[in-house]
């Protein structure tokens, strides 16, 4: 046991007291009544060209090929305080936040036809980056879904597939798409090529916006023979 974890608790307690960030209530970032009301998206769209509505999120026929195969997106970043969900998640440092975006993301995945991946992958962060926040959300999001996509039958999490071994600036500084792209580039190795090699994936991350994070995740993933990858996320956040 973490013996300064009861001293974060009680910052994270009295800086940042725990109500439902939709109704108020008391002791729930989200409580059970405002997690059934979160909208999940009604139809899923191309994750390359975004304007070709697609089974659940599968690349459009004017797009293939791809190396990702598909992107499911859970809901929409400015609606469902989802924005505010992600915010305390990613930089305000609320782990427990992994289990109710962990249960939207189960929702989704249980509503696409999509089929059942033989390894759940979060993406990477960078040792550095990780080493500052003291949690990947990623993984913990992967871990949630690991053992509640099909209760009884785990979804192996494969944490070290994927090395990130370049640091960056985060993407959601850069505006550019050919600027993102080149901040990704070589960014990721593959470190068990033999357990990717015509295997089904799925990319777990909290949010896209362009999607070069996991088109470049993807690129490592088949260039090291896996048989089809796919990704899902909470929302998809807009540049501005």
């Amino acid at each position: 046991m973490n013996i300064f974890q009861p001293i974060k608790n009680f910052i994270l307690d009295t800086l940042f007291p725990i109500s439902c960030l939709s109704c108020g209530r008391d002791n729930f970032w989200l409580c059970a009544d405002c997690l059934k009301n979160i909208e999940l998206l009604s139809f899923q769209v191309c994750p390359k060209c975004e304007d070709e509505i697609t089974d659940s999120g599968r690349v459009c026929r004017d797009c293939r090929p791809q190396n990702l195969d598909a992107l499911l997106v859970a809901s929409k970043y400015k609606e469902n305080n989802i924005s505010k969900l992600v915010h305390l998640y990613k930089y305000r440092f609320v782990e427990d936040l992994h289990v109710p975006l962990g249960k939207i993301l189960v929702k989704t995945l249980l509503k696409s036809q999509l089929p059942l991946p033989d390894i759940l992958l979060p993406v990477p962060l960078h040792p550095r980056r990780l080493r500052w926040r003291g949690f990947n959300q990623s993984q913990l999001l992967a871990n949630y879904i690991s053992k509640n996509l099909t209760p009884g039958l785990e979804v192996p999490v494969a944490e070290n597939l994927l090395q990130r071994k370049k640091y960056t600036p985060p993407q959601m500084k850069i505006k550019k798409y050919s600027q993102r792209l080149y901040n990704l580039r070589e960014a990721f190795v593959a470190t068990k090529p033999e357990e990717i090699k015509n295997k089904t994936i799925l990319l777990v991350d909290d949010i896209a916006t362009t999607g070069a994070t996991l088109f470049e995740c993807a690129k490592v993933l088949k260039q090291n023979g896996a048989k089809k990858v796919f990704a899902v996320v909470i929302a998809r956040q807009e540049i501005i």
